[in-house]
């Protein structure tokens, strides 16, 4: 496994090892011991997998509030998604920036996002799929999102129409959320 950290302290690529030969591929997608060794020391507790019929699609901002914040491992299994973690944690020096990464089948790579952050995702094709593991379980009393389109964060979309849920469509700006995250320094 490769892992690459971002321009934002605790959000990494990984890069998984494939072994090919005639018959396909193998690959080991986590292992909990190799990404301890990268400083990553989740234990990941639920899996969950989504589909975006349609190109543009886009899920978030999306996250959970303290105490039952996570931390995300996401991975593209067909198609392609523009996948953005955004500093959320008051009182950060990356607090509000934002960086992005093109998760696809074809590159095989995944995005770490640690704790404190919001999530989006846009697909870049129809019919992308993909998954990603938690670190805390589903907690509806805590779950939030921001507008995905916050002029306060500020993503540079690409020239990609939207389609957007209703729960996203109706997401509170910035400004008007309750998103409890502080740095820890």
């Amino acid at each position: 496994m490769r892992v690459t950290e971002l321009a934002l302290p605790g959000v990494k690529i990984i890069e998984p090892t494939y072994f090919e030969d005639y018959r396909g591929y193998y690959c080991e997608t986590y292992s909990k011991r190799t990404l301890a060794e990268y400083g990553i020391e989740c234990e990941f507790v639920q899996d969950n997998h989504f589909l975006c019929l349609e190109r543009g699609t886009i899920r978030g901002i999306h996250f959970q509030n303290d105490p039952h914040a996570q931390a995300k491992l996401i991975r593209c299994t067909r198609g392609s998604l523009l996948d953005i973690a955004v500093d959320l944690r008051k009182g950060s020096p990356t607090y509000l920036q934002w960086c992005s990464v093109i998760l696809s089948a074809e590159n095989r790579k995944q995005l770490f996002i640690p704790r404190g952050f919001g999530h989006v995702c846009m697909s870049l094709v129809d019919n992308t799929e993909g998954q990603y593991k938690v670190d805390n379980l589903y907690a509806p009393a805590y779950d939030r999102a921001i507008a995905w389109n916050d002029s306060q964060i500020a993503i540079a979309w690409p020239d990609i129409k939207a389609v957007v849920s209703p729960k996203d469509v109706k997401a509170p700006t910035l400004a008007e959320s309750d998103v409890n995250f502080r740095y820890a320094g």
